[in-house]
């Protein structure tokens, strides 16, 4: 697996970070279009469950409307990455509230697991020579980069607890423990990019068997879940790729056992 993985990484070194900040925001892509050809439904929903009216229900959806498709093509074409990326997670942070996700611990969680995936980003983006925390200094392992990816890191893997099935099947049994060892490989940086690449192959292969929101006709309630799930599992497997692709950062044990 070891010399699989290094061979996977020599291949894709030049593709990854370009395949990994596109999955990484297919969700804002496909929530943006969304908000574009449910306007109305969306808007009706916001205005009946706040009580807002419609001036303000009709702002809701612009504002997620503009801020995730805008987010996506500067992300994309790599222009104000960090501004676009505080700019998505407001948007995550308006979501939660608007749509109840707050009181839900699974949509909650994997919502900080997105956050986590842009946290990875911001890190990515963050020039070495122009700091967005004016004032403080950068002092290699200390530097706010390599916290923003233990971040990233650590709310990744939220996602994977959204997965785990508590039920005596053996094979319910063995996934669990195969996938609470890589998540805590990853969270902890041992092995990390071996561990994130797993989990992608195996995120991957959940979200298509699972999440075939394809296989269900537009016109039933169930798309549109499936649909969202799969793209919110997608850009957590674009964050896994960042990880892939850029390995864990300073504060990790594959970075300290540099120094042993």
């Amino acid at each position: 697996p070891v010399l699989l993985s290094m061979l996977f990484l020599r291949v894709t070194k030049q593709y990854l970070p370009h395949l990994a900040r596109l999955c990484l925001i297919s969700t804002f892509l496909e929530d943006g279009i969304r908000m574009w050809f449910q306007w109305n439904e969306q808007k009706d929903y916001i205005e009946a469950t706040w009580g807002c009216g419609y001036f303000l229900a009709t702002c809701f959806v612009l504002l997620n409307l503009t801020g995730q498709l805008g987010g996506c093509v500067l992300i994309l074409s790599r222009h104000f990455v960090q501004y676009a990326c505080f700019g998505l997670f407001g948007i995550i942070a308006l979501q939660t509230v608007a749509y109840s996700i707050l009181w839900d611990i699974k949509f909650l969680m994997r919502n900080l697991a997105l956050g986590g995936g842009l946290l990875l980003l911001l890190a990515e983006s963050r020039s070495e020579g122009k700091s967005m925390f004016a004032g403080v200094p950068s002092m290699g392992e200390s530097s706010p980069k390599q916290y923003m990816q233990l971040g990233g890191r650590v709310l990744l893997v939220l996602m994977f607890m959204t997965l785990l099935h508590f039920d005596p099947s053996f094979f319910s049994i063995l996934q669990n423990m195969v996938g609470t060892a890589l998540i805590i490989l990853v969270a902890i940086g041992f092995k990390t990019k071996l561990a994130a690449l797993t989990l992608v192959i195996w995120l991957l292969a959940i979200n298509i068997y699972f999440n075939a929101f394809w296989a269900v006709p537009a016109y039933k309630p169930m798309h549109d879940f499936l649909k969202y799930d799969f793209f919110q599992t997608t850009s957590v497997i674009g964050g896994l790729l960042l990880v892939v692709a850029l390995g864990p950062g300073g504060v990790s044990m594959d970075e300290k056992k540099k120094e042993w």
